[in-house]
């Protein structure tokens, strides 16, 4: 092939990638969907067939099911079983939310925190995910770990709500051994648990972003809304499991009295569980590492051909580099952004995050209001919903003497709530079960203003009606809201991704590559910032509200509300891929 050397650059790039795409056609036809078959014609050299005039002769490949040829290349279908693995990090997440739920008010009760501090605690930690979020989900688009963009970061997340959970269950057992004196034990017994508290609702808020993501870059559209499904699931299992755990009496069986106290077996549960699920979790899917186009170009090439430089943009999915010395053909796509998405990557402060929010597209700006009414709606019935209980449908009092009558009547509607929230739980897992179904006949606009619409009416009828019986079968809503929220938004986001991704190739082909920079991590982790900013609106404006009502009942109504606005603007505002 010698005399093939003095080769014009951009003929011969074209030739080593039809060879490339060509392969990988060659190898996607054993691994790839039943019934896809692919056709791959043979052009030869351009030199051998005269120079480089017209159009240059390249491979041309084409699927029967769809033309063009970047559209072919697909990622490979994830079997039901690493679907469910990578679903547990989900499981362990709700499980020790689960937990905090049971036992965070007990314990800060326990180590004398003053009531004006629990503003503080509850706001502190959103507030950090709401400035943080959109920092590290952009990172994570862009970081080049061996192990893949998204699985460090799991990780270190896991790491800090482990560390969360150690402080603010067992904090007041250490402090309590290490310091005598009385006065500094509550002043470090009251820090150290509320540091606890932050830490684990900051990394428990923080995570479901990367994982989010890490779904969406090594899944094809389908296995997607299969994730997203098992997703949901495995969130309200794992959340039946840690209220049910939560509500056993510890104290008086065996294995609290060798740990010590209720706390610390509840510890050694939330611990075991969440490093078995976040480690299969981790083991589920292999992520390919993100790496810089160039690299993967000869440096003869790379030196030559402004296109590949050294200094575009790093690939942008996860997709698996094909062996053997050839090319991934997204990876070229993605490397023929432009000078704009490279300033993006390079500048990428707090600021530059705050404008690309700002200045995002339409849908997905309507999309994040919509979660945003969602989890407000959500968040003011769930935060008090035990509280509502007591006091409201067992007219409960929680300020009178802790040995009254009025008191332990509050205690029994607190315990009757707990079960209420497990149902909602249990029902969510089942209703993201029958989603699956029932997408295909309402789609996903229907099911998003189903979600919105029950939750709505039930909330309202709870409060307009308090009943043990009808709030306990009404909690069932609660459950088709949690379930819509965890997958519908991230079902349209994957499904506005797949339409620019589209976009995108069809542009290519055309030779017009545009593309405005935007990152599956950065677009999760703003939808996600949208339950912090959701906490901080009920953190600070329901209890507001209480004091000028004078009843909780005002956050049931407050919810039903919301959710009803929201049911209105899925319909109106937000869109709907067709």
């Amino acid at each position: 092939m010698k005399e093939f050397e003095p080769l014009p650059q951009p003929d011969h790039l074209c030739w080593l990638l039809s060879q490339a795409l060509c392969q990988i056609q060659l190898e996607a036809q054993t691994r790839g969907p039943p019934g896809r078959r692919w056709a791959c014609r043979q052009v030869p050299h351009p030199v051998a067939m005269g120079g480089n005039s017209g159009q240059p002769g390249v491979h041309t490949y084409k699927s029967l099911a769809e033309d063009g040829p970047f559209g072919s290349v697909e990622l490979p279908k994830r079997s039901t079983g690493r679907l469910v693995m990578h679903s547990m990090a989900m499981f362990g997440r709700e499980f020790c939310y689960a937990v905090e739920a049971a036992y965070v008010t007990p314990v800060l009760l326990s180590v004398g925190l003053p009531k004006r501090l629990y503003s503080v605690v509850w706001l502190l930690s959103p507030v950090l995910g709401f400035l943080l979020q959109p920092v590290v989900g952009s990172a994570s688009d862009h970081c080049r770990a061996r192990w893949g963009r998204r699985r460090p970061y799991i990780l270190a997340l896991s790491v800090i709500m482990l560390l969360g959970m150690a402080l603010y269950l067992n904090g007041d057992a250490v402090i309590s051994a290490l310091i005598a004196d009385r006065r500094k034990k509550l002043t470090w017994a009251i820090t150290i648990t509320m540091i606890g508290v932050v830490l684990f609702d900051f990394a428990a808020d923080f995570i479901d972003g990367p994982i989010k993501a890490y779904l969406f870059d090594v899944c094809s559209h389908q296995d997607k809304e299969r994730g997203l499904h098992y997703h949901a699931l495995f969130t309200g299992l794992g959340g039946a499991l840690g209220y049910i755990l939560g509500a056993i009496d510890w104290a008086h069986l065996k294995l609290g009295r060798m740990l010590g106290t209720e706390f610390q077996v509840m510890f050694f549960f939330s611990a075991l569980m969440l490093t078995l699920c976040v480690v299969i979790h981790l083991c589920s899917i292999p992520e390919a590492p993100l790496r810089d186009v160039a690299k993967d170009i000869p440096p003869q090439q790379d030196s030559q051909d402004p296109l590949l430089s050294s200094d575009r943009m790093y690939e942008y999915g996860s997709i698996e580099k094909v062996k053997n010395g050839y090319i991934n053909p997204e990876m070229v796509l993605q490397g023929e952004k432009t000078k704009n998405t490279q300033q993006t990557r390079r500048t990428m402060t707090m600021k530059s995050l705050l404008r690309a929010l700002v200045s995002m597209p339409p849908h997905y700006r309507y999309l994040c209001i919509s979660h945003l009414l969602g989890w407000t709606a959500f968040l003011s019935n769930m935060l008090f919903f035990t509280d509502f209980m007591g006091q409201i449908v067992y007219h409960g009092d929680p300020y009178s003497a802790h040995n009254s009558t009025e008191f332990l009547i509050y205690q029994r509607g607190v315990e009757v709530g707990c079960w209420g929230l497990c149902i909602n739980s249990v029902f969510s897992s089942l209703y993201s079960y029958f989603q699956k179904v029932l997408v295909s006949y309402v789609g996903l606009k229907g099911l998003y203003f189903m979600g919105y619409l029950l939750f709505g009416l039930g909330t309202g009828f709870i409060g307009l009606f308090p009943n043990i019986y009808s709030t306990l079968v009404l909690c069932t809503s609660f459950g088709v809201m949690s379930s819509t929220l965890y997958t519908v938004p991230f079902n349209l986001i994957a499904e506005y991704h797949r339409e620019e991704q589209e976009k995108q190739r069809r542009q290519a082909q055309g030779g017009d590559v545009d593309s405005s920079g935007r990152g599956q991590g950065l677009d999760c982790a703003a939808l996600t910032c949208m339950v912090q900013l959701a906490q901080i609106l009920v953190g600070g404006g329901l209890g507001f509200l209480v004091n000028i009502a004078g009843s909780v009942v005002v956050v049931v109504i407050t919810a039903s509300v919301v959710a009803l606005i929201g049911c209105c603007f899925v319909v109106l505002f937000v869109r709907y891929v067709a």
